[in-house]
């Protein structure tokens, strides 16, 4: 192969790179703004700029287009989670940073996609929703590990199995979630992700610890009202 007609491939597979980033930018987009259902292949042909036949020389249906959006969203939030987690002291530092980050990145960077995921994971009878679990199953592997190893150091409660536990913490954050999707309210990430991470903490940490944790705040509150008492009689 001689010089020059490596030279004359490489502007073709550049431009064909950054098509398919163009691509995959429009469908983000569409799919965000009307759903999947909504969707069609020649409204984004028409933002990209090019035919519908060339939409199909990357991607063989809509379908395919989907799983490829959905997934370099959760590729995004993947590596920002591997990225910053390890720099996070504490089981329940990185339990709080979790449950901020997974509801900052589903309401900040757009409900429209949020509601797809919501709504196409459900479908368990199609190849999609399939498609969509195992993209969920990864995206909630950094919780499942943290809590895991929140459970080898007894800051987790061990009389539960960790499925149980990861369902009682996406639950009620896919409810935040749904609001937000549904109702388009306006919601206070930080405000939410404080007061959540601290109810379901309550529910993560070992019984005893609990325990312990109200009795203290008892003593503290007991503690405080003698001192009252003792300013005011002197």
């Amino acid at each position: 192969m001689n010089v020059s007609s490596v030279s004359r491939r490489v502007p073709v597979q550049a431009r064909s790179e950054q098509r398919l980033r163009t691509i995959l930018e429009a469908a983000r987009l569409v799919f965000s703004e009307v759903g999947y259902a909504s969707a069609t292949m020649t409204e984004i042909a028409r933002r990209v700029g090019v035919s519908e036949a060339t939409i199909f020389t990357y991607f063989a249906s809509k379908r395919d287009l989907c799983v490829r959006v959905l997934g370099n969203w959760y590729d995004e939030i993947i590596a920002q989670v591997e990225g910053e987690l390890p720099l996070i002291d504490g089981t329940r530092n990185r339990f709080a940073y979790l449950v901020r980050t997974h509801l900052f990145r589903l309401t900040v960077d757009g409900t429209g996609l949020c509601a797809l995921i919501l709504s196409e994971g459900r479908e368990k009878d199609d190849k999609f929703g399939d498609v969509v679990v195992e993209l969920q199953r990864r995206y909630t592997a950094p919780m499942m590990s943290v809590l895991a190893q929140g459970v080898a150091s007894g800051d987790v409660r061990d009389d539960m199995p960790l499925g149980l536990l990861r369902s009682a913490v996406y639950g009620p954050m896919e409810h935040v979630l749904w609001d937000a999707v549904r109702k388009e309210k306006a919601v206070d990430i930080e405000a939410t992700a404080v007061s959540l991470s601290n109810l379901l903490w309550q529910g993560l940490v070992p019984p005893d610890a609990q325990q312990a944790a109200l009795q203290q705040l008892r003593n503290d509150i007991v503690g405080a009202v003698k001192r009252f008492e003792a300013t005011a009689a002197s």
